[in-house]
């Protein structure tokens, strides 16, 4: 099983690229720009999500 951050990432990465590449008329570029800010957003809470796991963990840890 691949990590969702990682393909998070890689998608953003190829949106982000086509984006550069400066060859999508307005109405798909706006798409694409959308589509990044929904992947950015999965991509932080990903990592939130993450963090609190990682942090409960490390609380219960403690505990013991």
């Amino acid at each position: 099983m691949s990590d969702p951050l990682e393909e998070l990432a890689e998608e953003l990465e190829a949106v982000a690229a086509k984006l550069r590449a400066g060859e999508v008329d307005p109405e798909e570029a706006a798409e694409l720009v959308e589509r990044c800010a929904e992947l950015a957003s999965e991509l932080g809470a990903q990592v939130d999500a993450q963090g609190r796991r990682a942090s409960e963990t490390e609380g219960q840890e403690r505990l013991l």
